[in-house]
């Protein structure tokens, strides 16, 4: 562009869109905006639902304790999928924990009882790794044949040794946990804080003092494996080899990488971290073991792990998100049954659907092919002889369908569906709390799939010397 006064050329200013000030931000910077940003929706949304129940300290230590389960066993499918071994078998080995935990409690304490679950599930992750590594076995017949023989072989086991201590064939002796801490200060600082009543500030606190009190020594250490798993995976030549594997097992063989060995390793740590769920479960969670008391929850840290975009601190979260309705619905339904707090949640998720709908539709609009078509829609329509009969809604709907595809469409069906039952309800029904993350786990996977990069041979199979 030419200045007709100067004679001189003026550049565009380079400007800067708030999506690349989000990308600029650490990653830390970002979870902890939307963390904020999901506190203020719960703290808006129950403000006008008739509940405080979203954001108190038992909410978020309730959903700390549930979530610790699906967290150590979407740990134990990260590193099996990370080697390239696709592991359905987490709910098997789970269970396999939860027995061989309880046991392992009665017999040497708690501590005791960890080491069993672990090595347990462990003997579970040997066998996947023989049936797939070793002879080749299609993944997901190995982990559902494991899912099977788990609850067959735990209540055979049972028969032989809880009768006689006290417990039953479906059932242990109680066993001991491994005891709470406060973090000193702190707990004290968010109580006043959460005491205050201030809009949002209060609420916010009450959900950290959650964090920070009489938390489970178990639950300290399976946050510390977050971290430490990351550090192998990414940090470390041990990790580069196993990453090798479930990438290019061929390149990595080629440089002398031993592929077995190292998917060996991945698979038994995986069932490792699997049966530590399942020792969570019988020591922190119930304090014995019961037969069926895993409930899937080695399928919703599949939903987890692939949520979190084979990430650890992407499991966490995940697993964070998969746990909070059980928290909720603890509180919730009590010996009245309100479920008013379960009801506020369905405006959560219409809110988090709408947001997801929106939020896909501007970044698909954004692209310029995919804009040029949506606006060549508009314009056909404007220009045929049956433009007459286009109105502003269908113009729209079809530039969402060139735009955003069929994802954008369900998420707006989904979330005007969710609003509708949140407004002509007065009460969550009782089986909705039960039932809510699995609906989660589904709606998480429909949308969140689209955009996450699996391992690129996860679930192949391979052998020695074909490079």
């Amino acid at each position: 562009m030419t200045d007709t006064l100067h004679g001189t050329s003026k550049l565009p200013v380079p400007t800067t869109s708030v999506a690349e000030h989000w990308k600029a931000l650490p990653n830390w910077a970002r979870w902890a905006l939307m963390a904020a940003a999901g506190v203020l929706i719960l703290t808006i949304v129950q403000s006008f639902s008739g509940t405080d129940l979203l954001t108190t300290p038992n909410a978020s230590s309730g959903m700390l304790r549930w979530a610790m389960p699906i967290l150590l066993a979407g740990l134990g499918g990260l590193f099996s999928e990370r080697v390239g071994v696709i592991n359905i078998g987490l709910e098997g080995m789970m269970i396999m924990g939860t027995w061989c935990g309880a046991i392992g409690a009665f017999e040497f304490g708690p501590w005791g009882g960890l080491i069993c679950g672990l090595i347990g599930g462990a003997l579970g992750g040997l066998l996947h790794a023989i049936a797939t590594v070793q002879f080749g076995v299609d993944h997901i017949i190995s982990g559902v044949a494991i899912n099977i023989l788990a609850p067959g072989l735990a209540r055979f086991l049972s028969d032989r040794f809880f009768p006689q201590r006290g417990g039953s064939i479906s059932q242990s002796p109680r066993v001991d946990g491994l005891g709470t801490f406060t973090v000193p200060g702190l707990s004290q600082l968010f109580e006043k804080i959460d005491g205050w009543g201030i809009f949002f500030l209060s609420d916010m606190a009450g959900l950290l003092e959650g964090l920070v009190t009489d938390i489970r020594y178990f639950t300290l250490f399976g946050l510390l494996l977050v971290p430490a798993s990351a550090w192998l995976l990414f940090r470390t030549r041990l990790g580069l080899r196993l990453r090798i594997c479930g990438e290019n097992p061929k390149a990595g063989e080629s440089l002398g990488v031993n592929i077995y060995l190292h998917k060996y390793l991945g698979v038994v740590v995986s069932g490792a971290f699997a049966g530590l769920a399942g020792a969570f479960i019988v020591i922190e969670l119930t304090g014995l073991y019961r037969g069926g008391q895993t409930n899937g929850r080695g399928f919703i840290a599949l939903a987890a792990l692939i949520f979190g975009n084979w990430r650890a601190s992407g499991v966490m979260v995940g697993a964070m998100l998969f746990g909070y309705p059980f928290a909720i619905s603890l509180n919730d339904f009590d010996e009245t049954g309100s479920g008013v707090a379960t009801r506020a949640l369905l405006l959560v998720v219409a809110i988090g659907l709408a947001a997801y709908a929106i939020f896909a539709y501007r970044k698909d609009a954004a692209k310029p092919g995919l804009a040029a078509q949506a606006a060549g829609v508009a314009g056909d329509s404007a220009t045929s002889d049956k433009s007459f009969m286009k109105s502003p809604t269908d113009s729209y709907v079809s530039g969402v369908a060139k735009l955003g595809g069929p994802n954008v469409m369900l998420a707006t069906v989904l979330a005007s569906i969710t609003f509708l039952w949140y407004l002509l309800t007065d009460r969550a029904a009782d089986w909705v709390p039960n039932t809510m993350p699995y609906a989660l786990v589904l709606v998480v996977l429909i949308f969140a799939s689209q955009s996450l990069k699996a391992p690129a041979a996860a679930g192949q199979a391979y052998r020695r010397g074909e490079a």
